[in-house]
């Protein structure tokens, strides 16, 4: 087998083996969010997992009995012929150099956000992945949470008027710092909460709202012995008028409301957090059949409104649609099979970099960044 190019081509209709997956990295984002999602997709098999942790192999093997294990990603290389898709679920560091060497190697391929350090590294891969007619998704599965979903449902139907303000909050109260290569303050390492979390909230504003004009940030690191960002706002005006405002943060000792969305007719609350992360971290699968996915209780649904507090009761409960990570790889196997867009492209994972790049310098100089958009 390899991997499939995205050459149009229609399927023919005809039955063939599912593609072939090959997953590097089993930490947080290979073991619960990525090798689950996989084997529950219709199309796809899980075939080997890299990692060098003997407890992780472990783990692998007995998470998903007949899959294989591999100490080094040149050991799948070695393979390529055998697989059709590699899934990068490493630290950020190898992302690049991970990607581009599936991508040689003439394999389609998936990476977990962030793709690249830099707008320009994400498109050298994307043009990569086109010159060679191979499929390459940043794997962004916040744009299937349930409270994403349902804002998007929101502003289809037109329910809240024009958008003037587009608030959206991922904060956690964690006092202490776990470290890892995560909340290291080594550059190379990529980590803090602007590339991580910010990585979603960015995307998920660019999805609803279009490109970004300006962007300001504020980037904080305010744990006694934490090395990166831990507490960042950023604000994005798009080109569109809407105002985006952003926070991530690890220290918020009072979580504010997840999505607080505010137009010319009515506003749109909703507080939590969508439920599909830790039913994942809980061993909990989408093809369980003793609960429906993805589906939050009445009590955590959102309110719409206008000149009311949803937090006394004020305006009128809008359920929340469930959510669907499942859909993403989903999306993967279909595109896969038929040689269509994938669900998330590598250019719409650069033009969230350049908004990262652009905060980055914002916070680091106090000042407003004006965004370039590509010729080409």
């Amino acid at each position: 087998m390899a991997g499939t190019p995205l050459d149009g081509t229609p399927d023919s209709g005809s039955p063939r083996a599912p593609f072939r997956v090959g997953l590097i990295g089993y930490g947080l984002a290979g073991s619960v969010f990525h090798a689950p999602l996989i084997a529950a997709t219709d199309g796809l098999v899980l075939d080997t997992v890299v990692t060098a942790n003997p407890e992780r192999q472990r783990q692998a093997a007995a998470e998903h009995p007949g899959v294989r294990t591999a100490d080094t990603a040149d050991a799948l290389f070695a393979r390529a012929d055998e697989l059709d898709l590699v899934v990068v679920a490493s630290p950020n560091r190898t992302h690049v150099p991970l990607a581009r060497t599936a991508l040689e190697a003439g394999l389609a391929v998936v990476v977990d956000k962030p793709l690249a350090a830099t707008a320009a590294e994400a498109e050298a891969l994307a043009g990569l992945a086109d010159e060679r007619g191979l499929l390459l998704s940043a794997f962004q599965n916040r744009r299937w949470d349930n409270d994403f979903r349902t804002v998007e449902r929101l502003l289809r139907d037109g329910a809240l008027g024009e958008i003037l303000r587009f608030e959206s909050r991922f904060e956690r109260w964690r006092p202490r710092p776990k470290g890892g290569w995560r909340e290291s303050g080594d550059p190379a390492e990529l980590g803090g909460l602007l590339y991580d979390l910010g990585s979603h909230v960015v995307d998920q504003a660019l999805a609803l709202f279009g490109p970004a004009a300006t962007v300001y940030a504020e980037a904080d690191v305010r744990r006694a012995g934490a090395e990166a960002d831990d507490d960042t706002f950023i604000a994005v005006t798009h080109t569109n008028g809407v105002r985006s405002h952003l926070w991530v943060s690890a220290t918020a000792a009072q979580l504010g409301p997840r999505f607080r969305v505010l137009g010319s007719e009515a506003g749109y609350v909703k507080y939590g957090l969508d439920p599909q992360e830790a039913a994942l971290r809980e061993g909990r699968r989408p093809t369980d059949e003793d609960a429906e996915w993805g589906v939050e209780p009445e009590s955590a649904w959102g309110r719409i409104g206008a000149g009311e507090s949803p937090r006394t009761g004020g305006g009128e409960p809008v359920p929340t649609l469930p959510g669907d990570y499942p859909a993403y790889y989903a999306a993967i196997a279909a595109a896969l099979r038929t040689g269509g867009t994938p669900p998330v492209t590598a250019r719409e994972a650069a033009a969230a970099l350049r908004v990262l790049e652009a905060a980055r310098v914002s916070a680091a100089e106090g000042r407003t960044v004006h965004i370039e958009e590509p010729t080409s």
